[in-house]
């Protein structure tokens, strides 16, 4: 897949996915009306939220870069993404989705967002175990193993003990 279709694709799907997961949904559940919980503590929300929209715009990045392809199922990368975020958790866009999720709930204070991260995530979990892995086992083989080995899926890792040694 060339650039500018990886690009076109990789940005039809983040309008799509994480926007309706990370942005309509949680907009349906709340209309942004925001609780009324000690101010600082709502701040303190920008930090996961933030966060969780440069992971999500990085990792995006790194599947037209360096994948060329897009996150998405119906055109997926040509080549396994293990550099940048990926050294250090197999899906940091997962991860980033349920942390934006919860940044917003404590800037909105508004519990039933929690709640809705949490099935969010689990939900995230059962694709990513019962497709994602499967597919990726089959589409890259040796390379995949190693990478599952070496890299965890869900909490991020310190850097690789020895990077000399490893390719991730």
């Amino acid at each position: 897949m060339r650039r500018s279709a990886a690009a076109t694709g990789s940005s039809l799907f983040l309008a799509l996915a994480p926007g309706t997961v990370a942005v309509l949904l949680p907009w349906w559940l709340t209309g942004w009306r925001a609780g009324d919980w000690w101010p600082p503590l709502r701040l303190l929300g920008l930090v996961p939220l933030t966060a969780g929209a440069v992971v999500l715009l990085s990792a995006f990045a790194r599947f037209m870069a360096e994948g060329l392809g897009t996150p998405a199922p119906v055109a997926p990368t040509e080549r396994l993404v293990v550099g940048g975020l990926y050294r250090y958790v197999r899906n940091p866009m997962y991860v980033a989705v349920v942390a934006t999720i919860a940044g917003e709930a404590l800037l909105f204070a508004r519990p039933v967002l929690f709640g809705y991260g949490g099935c969010a995530g689990l939900l995230m979990w059962a694709f990513t175990r019962w497709y994602e892995e499967p597919d990726l086992a089959r589409r890259f083989c040796a390379d995949y193993d190693r990478y599952r080995e070496e890299v965890p899926g869900w909490w991020p890792r310190s850097p690789p003990r020895d990077p000399d040694t490893t390719a991730y």
